[in-house]
């Protein structure tokens, strides 16, 4: 593993307007505490410090902080704050490393290979969890936890249980039975003819409409016809008398 270094010193000034100075001569804000000492207000290198968070250990990374008149003291990046158009660092937390003392990391989980149930079965591959928490001593940190999951078919799941982890050295902290990986069947869509038939089911029957026959209106009129013939009689002998 490569060794890293990053130098710095104690921080005299404070504010807004100090810390903008501090970043435009390239060295951001940070603070180193733990390990039983009292933290410390520190400038330190940005580009050594954005060296170390894109190494393949990232923020797992134990290096050396070089302190203008104070030594030196081993530590870890454990928290960053970036510019979030430019990205660039605005403030760094350090923390203090023991040695010989156990420590909870989370570290990445990478997978690799085409997984069975992709290639023959048709089914998706998909990432649930992409990192896991482990305790251990700051010599013993896995950079990351690589696995084949070339023999993964359509139901099954890698879990934190399946990482190639030395129970020797290294402690998982996640649950065992936690899924970080499967592959899962592509949901089928739904006939359009079987769509338009539960449409048609679901709708509200229209009323019928019932038109007259022909032969139904002349037998209506017929009978107009005779009822008003006695009528017309009627009046025609009124008229004679």
């Amino acid at each position: 593993m490569e060794a890293f270094t990053v130098e710095g010193k104690v921080r005299e000034e404070r504010g807004k307007n100090a810390a903008r100075r501090v970043r435009l001569a390239g060295m951001v804000p940070a603070v180193l505490y733990g390990g039983r000492k009292n933290a410390i207000s520190l400038t330190v290198n940005a580009k050594q410090v954005s060296r170390i968070l894109r190494s393949e250990s990232g923020h797992n990374t134990i290096f050396t902080v070089q302190v203008a008149g104070g030594g030196e003291e081993r530590a870890m990046v454990k928290d960053w704050q970036v510019d979030p158009v430019s990205g660039a660092l605005l403030h760094v937390d350090l923390m203090r490393i023991a040695m010989d003392v156990r420590m909870r990391v989370r570290v990445p989980v990478h997978t690799f290979g085409e997984p069975e149930g992709v290639k023959l079965q048709g089914g998706i591959f998909e990432m649930v969890t992409r990192e896991v928490e482990v305790e251990c001593l700051p010599g013993d940190i896995p950079e990351e936890f690589k696995v084949d999951i070339s023999g993964l078919t359509i139901g099954k799941q890698l879990r934190a249980a399946d990482l190639p982890i030395d129970p020797q050295k290294v402690k998982l902290l996640t649950d065992p039975q936690r899924v970080l990986a499967h592959v899962v069947t592509l949901k089928a869509e739904a006939e359009p003819a079987a769509e338009a038939a539960v449409t048609a089911e679901a709708a509200p029957a229209e009323p019928e409409v019932i038109k007259k026959g022909k032969k139904e209106e002349e037998g209506e009129a017929e009978a107009g016809a005779e009822a008003a013939a006695p009528k017309a009689e009627k009046a025609e002998k009124e008229k004679k008398k």
